[in-house]
């Protein structure tokens, strides 16, 4: 992911009716605080896109986005 593709999806979100918490994303994994989850996301993702290590971090953001999508 480049950084240009992290502000474009950052933007989506800004503008975006975010859901009411608590969010289930996946089984297990529960988002207790949407601004917060984004705001720490978002934080490793712009230290570092290309890294290994935010191949999940991504996956979380793709899947919250497509979660919100679905509810529109």
């Amino acid at each position: 992911m480049t950084l240009q593709e992290v502000a474009e999806l950052e933007d989506w979100f800004k503008n975006v009716e975010l859901p009411k918490p608590p969010v289930l994303l996946f089984p297990g994994t529960e988002i207790s605080n949407v601004h917060r989850f984004l705001e720490v996301q978002f934080l490793s993702l712009k230290n570092d896109p290309a890294s290994k290590t935010n191949v999940p971090v991504n996956y979380r953001l793709k899947a919250l986005k497509l979660l919100i999508e679905s509810n529109l």
